[in-house]
């Protein structure tokens, strides 16, 4: 049976007029294969507002592969969104894309008393979600449950971020149920980023930044999956590492100088094991910060601790902020790779490549110096989760069906549905509550968990030798908006892998939002459910 995302790919490449993916006429340009990675381009707020008007584009490659992206009124393909705690975030968004003619036309209704933006969702549909910012889930704001921009249609955000907003790295993209995985295939989206990070880890500060957004598209002509043939090919800055040639783009660094990498997986399904290697050598990575958080800042005491790895794993959606040493003129060979992954048996092959050559010399190619330190660090959100009394403990579940067409998450106790806008909130919790939720895989490939609005704190990761993957050491007791669970070896005699973390809803965020899968495919087809969180009526003594 063939999956949402293959149908509508079906739709689109035959409404969509053939251009060239590189050349400058495209709405959606891209770079040629080997190129040198330049930083997205990147705009700033001013007086506490950023504002932004954004297209949303269609266009296809010169391989027949749909591409999507949105760009700034000069043709500024995915700009990099610099803010501040307090800022206000003005998104005015047209869609540019096509009606869809009525053969192919897929509609949706969505719930009548909860329209925000169009009533009927179509295959032209687009909204943005504002990944891991802690923002309000209403309308006109990170509202994903109902917003639809349908073609011809504009449509504005402000988006206020909290004065207490943790810095760190953040990010954009389509999130319309059903065809979420097509846009972020496409290549619409874009980094995020709350300045600040060098007040929490001062290590960082004056150091050259690079924004490394790694996006995965599909393979060209579409090969069978398996050994060296990858489930996706993976672009970097929108440098195509491509199937079968495999070129990897090119990193210029100052040699044997240090850098601050902020690296975005903005893939719709692959999951990355990052690395780098000099000379056939894994180098230590220090870590500054994950899915916007200054690692080791989560107690309240405000200040980063770097934590040293060597390579990290970096689900879809995930984010990662590290420095790392340049190239001696020693080293011969100098990679930035992401290693091989095991999903399981029903999983995607997510083989390794070199997704940059490193180069040392003089200079770099575009990566720009962080701030000097300009102040204290604020108390940040979150703190104090640790050792803060917990309300309620909630178990909860993925799988799948006997095919593999329908992807669930449930809370235990409850019957396994795919997921409707229109569907009650599986959970229903109050402002002020702190939770803790474990989170089961039972299904044999790898989920992996996200969570709108809020970050959680990560407590155990359980059973995950049972399939060979080991708990990463560095995300245990870090604020996260996304974690992996790999998936079941299928031995009875063996345990569901788990993750147990802790919810934290003392903000002021109401509402209703959701949580889901983020590999996209298996969002689209069911795994995502709404959490409710009703304001908190009790009286301040």
């Amino acid at each position: 049976m063939k999956s949402i995302r293959q149908l509508f790919l079906a739709i689109v490449v035959v409404a969509c007029v053939h251009t060239s993916a590189y050349g400058q006429t495209s709405p959606c340009p891209r770079f040629s294969p080997g190129s040198n990675v330049q930083n997205p381009p990147a705009l700033f707020s001013e007086e506490g507002t950023l504002k932004v008007n954004l297209s949303y584009n269609r266009t296809t490659d010169a391989d027949g592969r749909t591409l999507y992206c949105f760009t700034t009124s000069d043709g500024t393909e995915s700009p990099t969104l610099h803010v501040r705690p307090g800022d206000h975030l003005i998104v005015n968004v047209k869609n540019n894309l096509p009606t869809p003619a009525p053969a192919s036309a897929m509609k949706m209704s969505t719930n009548a008393a909860t329209v925000c933006g169009d009533a009927t969702m179509d295959a032209s549909s687009v909204n943005i979600h504002y990944h891991g910012t802690n923002v309000s889930p209403a309308c006109h704001q990170d509202e994903v449950i109902h917003t639809l921009i349908n073609s011809g249609q504009t449509f504005s955000y402000n988006i206020a971020f909290p004065t207490d907003e943790p810095p760190g790295l953040y990010w954009y993209h389509p999130h319309v149920h059903g065809i979420a995985e097509t846009a972020v295939l496409g290549g619409a989206s874009g980094a995020i980023i709350v300045d600040g990070i060098e007040n929490f880890q001062p290590a960082v500060a004056g150091l050259p930044e690079r924004v490394l957004v790694v996006r995965d598209q599909n393979v060209a002509g579409q090969p069978m999956p398996g050994g060296a043939v990858p489930s996706w090919d993976l672009t970097l800055n929108y440098v195509p590492i491509a199937y079968p040639a495999l070129t990897p783009a090119v990193i210029r660094m100052n040699q044997g100088g240090q850098e601050f990498w902020r690296v975005v997986n903005a893939s719709a399904d692959t999951i990355l094991d990052l690395q780098v290697l000099y000379d056939g050598k894994a180098q230590t990575l220090l870590l500054v910060g994950l899915d916007g958080v200054p690692v080791g800042s989560q107690d309240g005491t405000h200040q980063g601790q770097l934590i040293p790895v060597k390579d990290f794993r970096l689900p879809p959606a995930s984010r990662v902020e590290f420095i790392v040493s340049g190239p001696t003129s020693s080293v011969k060979t100098a990679q930035f790779l992401t290693q091989a992954i095991n999903t399981g048996v029903f999983g995607d092959n997510d083989t390794q490549r070199t997704l940059a050559t490193i180069v040392g010399g003089e200079g770099d190619d575009g990566s720009t110096k962080l701030a000097a330190v300009t102040g204290q660090p604020w108390k940040p959100r979150f703190a104090d989760l640790a050792t803060t009394p917990v309300t309620t403990q909630r178990h909860l579940y993925f799988s799948e069906n006997a095919t593999q067409t329908q992807f669930f998450i449930t809370v235990d106790g409850q019957t396994p549905v795919v997921f409707s806008a229109s569907n009650p909130p599986a959970v229903i919790t109050t402002q002020g509550s702190v939770e803790d939720w474990t989170i089961e895989n039972q299904a044999k490939e790898n989920h992996e968990f996200h969570f709108h609005q809020i970050h959680f704190l990560v407590l155990s990761q359980d059973n995950f030798q049972t399939n060979g993957s080991q708990p990463v050491q560095a995300i245990q007791g870090q604020l996260m908006d996304m974690i992996e669970i790999p998936y079941w070896d299928g031995n009875v005699n063996h345990p569901f892998p788990s993750v147990k973390v802790r919810m934290d809803f003392r903000g002021p965020d109401i509402g209703d939002f959701v949580y889901h899968c983020h590999i996209l495919n298996h969002e689209d087809q069911g795994m995502m459910a709404i959490i409710r969180v009703l304001p908190n009526t009790t009286p301040k003594k």
